[in-house]
């Protein structure tokens, strides 16, 4: 695959390092860009086929600017696979919550089953979504 790892700019080198560390494994391209949710995604045109994103529900100020950027970033026939922990703690639940509930407007969500989750690395507190734009 052509692959576009995707960070702020203070973690570039970060995914530099973490590039060449496993170029080995790389049978395509991979590339590191700044992403910063909310603003101009031209540059990551045409859509991709898939997005993958880990650990990317935190804090609420951030939901609208990620939601935006999912809806900017994604075509037709994108897959989104979002992989989260599920958090207990203070605001956590309520964010969660409330992104998916931001999320549905305009995507289709299904859950992946656990048990269909890596045997090795599966626990019940970490959740995966398979997301796709709805169709107009």
């Amino acid at each position: 695959a052509n692959v576009t790892v995707t960070d702020l700019e203070e973690l570039q080198e970060l995914l530099m390092v973490n590039i060449e560390n496993n170029k080995h494994l790389v049978t395509g391209s991979v590339r590191a860009k700044v992403l910063k949710w909310g603003e101009d995604v031209t540059e990551f045109q045409p859509p991709p086929d898939y997005i993958l994103m880990a650990d990317c529900i935190y804090y609420e100020e951030s939901l609208e600017p990620l939601l935006k950027t999912l809806k900017d970033l994604t075509g037709p026939d994108t897959c989104i696979l979002c992989c989260y922990e599920q958090r207990t703690m203070g605001k956590n639940p309520e964010i969660e919550r409330k992104y998916f509930e931001l999320l549905q407007v305009d995507f289709e969500l299904e859950k992946i089953p656990l048990d269909k989750h890596d045997k090795e690395y599966r626990s019940e507190d970490i959740h995966i979504m398979n997301i796709h734009k709805k169709q107009a």
